[in-house]
């Protein structure tokens, strides 16, 4: 019990490190939360800043989810690395550091869609390509994409502990978009158009 709780504590403390607010107020000396959409995500950053330090905060989102669940593999299997990625997207979507206020969860939850299976990766990742192509939108691809992780760990048959991480990342990452949600009922929901 005491390594679940560490494990909880690790995944949930890297992952409030907010990169979108580390990186744009060390690089341009604004929080991202202020410009753009408001939200501290790696979308945001590029639509605010430019797909180079979008790109950056998109692979250092997937690093900080990568250590503590790689962690929690070790010490008690894909319980542990479960345990580990559900602490870490709360403390992505919920940072101590950042007054609460962070991302959507989207690209820690591509570091969870890896450690799941690479089956549900590839699957994840073509439906959020395909559907990002037809609609230009992130939101509703992002949306899609998460609901294929959950589903697919239901259709492989994979074990406990990556059905309730993956169902749980769904779960987590459609709740940040509600409002998302709202706006794509209503048809204002704004396309993504990265600053060059």
């Amino acid at each position: 019990m005491f390594t679940y709780i560490l494990e909880a504590l690790l995944g949930y403390f890297l992952g409030a490190l907010s990169f979108s607010i580390i990186l744009t107020k060390a690089h341009y000396k604004k929080d991202v939360r202020e410009a753009g959409s408001g939200n501290a995500g790696a979308t945001n950053v590029a639509r605010v800043f430019g797909l180079k330090i979008g790109a950056a905060t998109l692979l250092c989102d997937i690093v900080k989810l990568v250590v503590p669940m790689l962690i929690g593999l070790h010490f008690n299997s894909r319980l542990g690395m479960a345990v580990a990625g559900i602490a870490g997207i709360i403390g992505h979507c919920f940072p101590v550091y950042f007054n609460f206020r962070g991302g959507k969860g989207v690209s820690v939850a591509a570091a969870i869609a890896i450690f799941i299976d690479w089956r549900v990766t590839l699957i994840a990742l073509s439906v959020f390509i395909i559907v990002a192509a037809i609609t230009k939108i992130v939101s509703i691809s992002s949306i899609f994409a998460v609901t294929a992780i959950a589903v697919l760990t239901i259709v492989f048959k994979l074990d406990t502990p990556s059905i309730v991480l993956g169902v749980s990342t769904a779960v987590i990452v459609i709740f940040m978009h509600r409002e998302n949600i709202v706006r794509l009922i209503h048809g204002e929901e704004k396309k993504f158009k990265a600053k060059k």
